[in-house]
């Protein structure tokens, strides 16, 4: 995970799913697991606020390939440009000219993909927020990566920090995989495929393997 999207996914509620229960069975499917759990300790994945699916992802779309604060700063100016204490509606962002966008901070393709977001958010690509917590997380990717911008991973990262899936295991990414190789050893980060063929045995609750992934990348030992 990045600097940037570690900071926005930062605080939050508690989990809707049992991560003590979770973490005992992860520990009989895989010893190596249970190890890392005792290296790195409680297990302290918190779920984000999400006002509204069309400001989640909107806000991801601009902490992407950016530091958590210069992301913070342009989501903030970009805020800003509804001229109230709320983001923008999707309404608001088609109607803003490019300038103003731009001028927020925004590159071209962000300020273009804020505006497909947009869109698909009026004409009910995007489900509300309601019916979001109600669908697959396949369905859930399917549906969102339909958006200019969004790909795969971002959408692994809202299942997790915000939707609190418990299944989520992102193959691709860098960090995770990093964590595997320190944890289940090799000299080279795995491919994906090896990450997937080991998480299988981590069902129902990929997630919690995922997010102890991310610490052990993150140990300076």
């Amino acid at each position: 995970m990045t600097e940037a999207m570690a900071t926005l996914f930062k605080g939050g509620a508690a989990l809707p799913f049992d991560a003590d229960a979770a973490m005992v069975r992860l520990r009989k499917a895989d010893k190596k697991l249970g190890e890392l759990f005792d290296l790195i300790g409680p297990f302290a994945l918190k779920v984000h606020d999400m006002p509204s699916p069309f400001e989640a992802l909107a806000e991801s779309i601009v902490y992407q390939q950016l530091t958590g604060r210069a992301a913070a700063t342009i989501f903030g100016r970009v805020r800003a440009l509804s001229g109230q204490e709320r983001f923008l509606t999707p309404a608001e962002v088609l109607a803003l000219p490019d300038d103003a966008l731009r001028g927020a901070g925004l590159s071209r393709g962000k300020a273009a993909a804020l505006r497909d977001l947009a869109a698909r958010t009026l004409d009910g690509a995007i489900p509300a927020g309601a019916a979001l917590f109600e669908m697959a997380d396949e369905e859930v990717v399917e549906r969102l990566v339909a958006v200019r911008g969004i790909g795969r991973w971002t959408v692994e990262m809202l299942l997790i920090f915000r939707l609190g899936r418990p299944d989520v295991l992102p193959i691709d990414d860098y960090g995770l995989r990093k964590g595997f190789m320190r944890t289940f050893g090799g000299v080279e980060v795995p491919r994906p495929k090896e990450v997937a063929a080991r998480g299988d045995r981590w069902r129902p609750f990929r997630t919690v393997a995922s997010w102890y992934l991310w610490r052990a990348s993150e140990r300076k030992d």
